[in-house]
């Protein structure tokens, strides 16, 4: 009885450190393409739109990356 509840105790806390390593992908991600997308806007204006439109595509898929983390995190 005991041994089930320390077992139970490490399996959700080894969950909990998961999704936090998980996390720091789209974290590292999100920084880098959001202020590479700010660099080249400031180097060429007359691009913003374009840039905009890709940096949110961008933006989308690395944040299904920090969901996928999140959802393994349960399944698991």
């Amino acid at each position: 009885m005991v041994e089930t509840t320390i077992l139970a105790a490490v399996e959700g806390n080894v969950a909990t450190i998961g999704y936090g390593l998980a996390t720091l992908g789209p974290g590292i991600g999100l920084g880098i393409l959001i202020g590479k997308t700010v660099e080249g806007i400031a180097r060429q204006p007359e691009v913003a739109g374009q840039l905009r439109t890709t940096m949110f595509i961008g933006v989308a898929f690395v944040e299904v990356l920090a969901l996928l983390g999140l959802i393994a995190g349960f399944l698991f």
